[in-house]
């Protein structure tokens, strides 16, 4: 009994004890300096004596309440609970009750903990982080703005440079564009090299392997690249010379589609099919370029998990090629811009390239006295139809 004597004079918390019509009956010492009583002040005080003027009426339905089945609880979960000390001060706290019964009647325990300095505290947080929230907002205000002159110059930069005109003006471009699109794809090559000399168990195998496809695939991909600078380049002096001979297309789509296998991203799937015969009569390397150009544009649009597909149609005076993805799609009202060199429509700007790609595919149709359709719905996909003559 001394020991849960000591308990209650010695605790920390406030403790008070109320009967069960909210009469204070006993405080200990801790309950006293918490709310500014004396021992004899405390007694026979109402319990909404200790509560702020404006929750009194509802504290004494919700006291009722709890009369009817008591339970040990702890009050205000989630909630901003106030004390009234007897200055009148209010201060928030957090509490706890509990019920016990005994002769002479039906009592509970509240266990009261003066929680201001905490609030104060996160008071002071809430106030940082808002501050910190504004600070954020003006830095992203002015770099959207940042972003917005940067955006605007590149228009500029895009009309200025539409109006360059010069086969120099066209290789000092090359050199640059060489450096930044070769950027990438040398990182990956690099990176993946590094990573090969790490391994040398016989485990290891799978994780070689890996990383001499992404090796083979950047490769590949600067090969594209530059095989693009020095086509635009033959093409802007005239030296691309037309040399038709008889060979199988069917057999040219099939060693291509080999060929850039490493550029399919995961999940990704091109279908081929042909109908007609398969030998045909035009330039072997002008269609090898064309449809190089159409299949890695769809496998570089094309999301992940998506199909590609490839048709040839060998019709005796004419032969069609038509290359479909499920890609990105080109925005209706960039469309006409398609086949513009250096041309990107806006929701490629992530993506690389060189913007080349579809104008030597135009040039080196129109050298073959061909056509080129195509038919394209934003995030549905694009088709591209190529006709030439097969004379």
């Amino acid at each position: 009994m001394e020991n849960l004597n000591a308990l209650f004079y010695f605790a920390t918390e406030g403790i008070i004890i109320a009967n069960d019509q909210g009469i204070i009956v006993k405080a200990n010492p801790s309950a006293e300096k918490i709310f500014g009583y004396d021992t004899e002040e405390f007694i026979g005080v109402k319990i909404e004596q200790l509560i702020p003027s404006r929750y009194k009426e509802k504290h004494i339905s919700h006291r009722e309440k709890y009369n009817e089945s008591p339970h040990p609880r702890s009050m205000g979960k989630n909630m901003d609970l106030f004390a009234r000390r007897k200055d009148n001060s209010e201060f928030s706290v957090e509490i706890s009750l509990s019920p016990f019964k005994d002769a002479s009647g039906s009592f509970f325990i509240a266990f009261v903990i003066d929680i201001s300095e905490r609030k104060l505290h996160e008071e002071n947080i809430k106030k940082l982080n808002h501050n910190l929230e504004n600070k954020v907002k003006e830095r992203t205000k002015v770099l959207q703005e940042a972003l917005h002159e940067l955006e605007s110059s590149k228009e500029k930069l895009s009309i200025a440079l539409e109006k360059e005109k010069g086969l120099n003006e066209m290789k000092s471009r090359f050199v640059s564009m060489a450096s930044h699109e070769f950027r990438t794809p040398l990182s990956t090559i690099l990176s993946s090299v590094s990573l090969i000399s790490k391994y040398h168990g016989a485990d290891d195998d799978e994780k070689r392997q890996k990383h001499v496809q992404k090796i083979k695939s950047s490769v590949t991909n600067m090969t594209f690249i530059l095989n693009d600078f020095l086509s635009e380049d033959r093409l802007q002096e005239g030296k691309v010379l037309v040399n038709k001979v008889s060979f199988s297309i069917k057999k040219m789509c099939e060693e291509i589609l080999s060929e850039i296998s490493g550029l399919k991203k995961t999940g990704q799937k091109i279908g081929y099919s042909h109908s007609g015969e398969e030998g045909v009569f035009s330039d072997t390397q002008i269609n090898r370029n064309i449809i190089l150009n159409l299949l890695s544009n769809a496998i570089k649009f094309t999301e992940e998990n998506k199909t590609i597909s490839i048709t040839t149609n060998n019709l005796i005076d004419r032969f069609v090629i038509e290359v479909t993805d499920e890609g990105i799609g080109i925005p209706l009202e960039e469309q006409r811009n398609m086949f513009t060199r250096f041309f990107r429509a806006r929701n490629v700007t992530n993506i690389q390239g060189t913007g080349l790609g579809l104008s030597i595919v135009f040039k080196y149709i129109e050298i073959l006295d061909g056509t080129i359709d195509f038919k394209s719905e934003l995030d549905k996909g694009t088709t591209f139809t190529i006709t030439l003559p097969n004379n």
